[in-house]
């Protein structure tokens, strides 16, 4: 499917993930711990669900006719936390509390304290199941809602991962969408030398998903799976983006190091610029 987005929405939606990037780097920062990379990689996608994609209130978190979205790799909530802010769930200042003892805002999503988390997750290769079973209650209750889940490419090494793609196909869950962000790198290394779970394209096929290949920084692929995602009926599907570790710092990209270590000052300060370089 070909999508081509009117440039005004182009151009606002950049400058929002410019900001969700500032966002996480500002968390990350001001907690001296956190996980910027894997963060940083998914900043297009959840720019896009929330602001082009699902149907959120963020005054009515709990809405129950809402769109959910449950970050898999729970680790990187800082761009969870940073579209949430941006949205309006809470308060902007929030972010600089990332992580401490006081804060609603703890290191991986807490779906009972943090408005606008549908799912307490961080123990990877659960978050899809939960998203799993959002979908087939959805189908149960006659409700429209659709659930997206983002997974890392290294969580994707775990067992569950695939017994929950199982169960998806089994219920003909076409609600689901399953967004796997391909970035390369895990806390060991590359995902290939750790434990290499591609082909992700074929493997998800084999297990009966409408399976779609995009570049994960690209709003108008982004905007064509999610609307080809919709149009599919008796499966559900799974996005392959391919994103760039640390996208939008050129010291953080590709490189491993920065899974999961904060920017002291200087490096904050540089990053900072880079992005607004850009804005």
């Amino acid at each position: 499917m070909v999508y081509f987005m009117e440039q005004t929405k182009l151009n606002q939606l950049k400058q929002t993930a410019a900001q969700i990037r500032l966002d996480i780097l500002e968390e990350v920062h001001a907690a001296s711990s956190g996980h910027p990379g894997g963060s940083l990689s998914i900043a297009d996608i959840i720019t896009y669900l929330y602001y082009e994609e699902m149907n959120v209130n963020p005054a009515d978190p709990k809405w129950e006719d809402r769109d959910r979205l449950v970050l898999s790799k729970g680790h990187t909530a800082p761009a969870l936390y940073a579209v949430l802010a941006e949205k309006g769930y809470f308060p902007r200042e929030e972010l600089k509390k990332l992580r401490q003892v006081d804060s609603f805002l703890q290191g991986h999503p807490d779906m009972k304290g943090t408005p606008g988390v549908d799912m307490t997750t961080g123990s990877l290769g659960l978050g899809f199941s939960a998203a799993c079973g959002m979908a087939l209650s959805a189908k149960i209750n006659g409700k429209s809602f659709r659930t997206y889940s983002i997974i890392g490419d290294g969580e994707s090494e775990e067992g569950q991962i695939w017994e929950a793609a199982m169960f998806a196909a089994h219920y003909k869950l076409d609600n689901l969408v399953a967004i796997f962000d391909w970035n390369g790198l895990q806390i060991d290394g590359p995902v290939a030398q750790v434990m290499n779970p591609t082909p992700f394209d074929s493997k998800l096929a084999a297990f009966g998903f409408h399976v779609i290949c995009i570049d994960g920084h690209d709003f108008e692929q982004i905007a064509a799976a999610l609307a080809e995602a919709k149009t599919v009926k008796g499966k559900p599907t799974a996005i392959i983006a391919k994103t760039v570790k640390g996208k939008g710092v050129s010291f953080m990209e590709n490189q491993v190091g920065w899974h999961g270590s904060a920017p002291n000052d200087e490096q904050y300060a540089t990053a900072v610029a880079e992005i607004k370089a850009t804005m």
